[in-house]
């Protein structure tokens, strides 16, 4: 099966030569990639990639890049974190009508994980509630790459918490 995402990365200062990066990204096996470079530090990849799974094409993708360049932190990987317009993108909606569907099921639509003048949600979440409301073609792949990445994103916030933080708060949030 394809599944389509992206890796972003933080690469270091002597990665400059971003023609030999590129190059070491295509003998990796990131040749299924199409390569951002336009943010000096930064590199984005937006993978098509063939696997079993989700799981697979991600896992594979990210070692494929850390063996090309063995000091890039990834960032985010995605599609997770998205806005309405983000979401009527994917639909092929207006933001005005992923808007109105909100407002109209506020109880039982996804909760944003930042709120405020730009709401954000993971993109799981959101895709899942759509698909239960019907009408709406969301295909299983792109939920399982949705709900991949943002495992990968959490997994990345969470190294972050201190343990003692972790276990304090942990029965709150229940």
């Amino acid at each position: 099966m394809e599944y389509e995402f992206e890796l972003r990365f933080k690469i270091p200062a002597d990665s400059s030569d971003i023609e030999r990066v590129v190059e070491r990204l295509g003998e990796a096996a990131c040749d299924d990639a199409l390569i951002g470079i336009g943010q000096p530090g930064r590199i984005a990849l937006k993978f098509t990639r063939e696997a079993k799974s989700a799981k697979q094409a991600i896992v594979s993708a990210l070692e494929d890049v850390k063996r090309a360049i063995p000091a890039a932190k990834l960032i985010e990987a995605g599609p997770d974190f998205v806005g309405l317009t983000d979401v009527a993108e994917l639909l092929g909606v207006s933001r005005q009508n992923v808007r109105k569907l909100m407002l109209t099921h506020a109880a039982s639509f996804p909760a944003p994980v930042h709120e405020g003048s730009a709401a954000i949600w993971h993109l799981e979440p959101v895709l899942q509630w759509l698909r239960s409301k019907g009408g709406y073609n969301i295909s299983e792949p792109q939920i399982d790459v949705a709900h991949i990445s943002m495992q990968i994103n959490l997994i990345k916030a969470v190294e972050r918490l201190e343990l003692r933080m972790q276990r304090e708060v942990r029965s709150l949030l229940v």
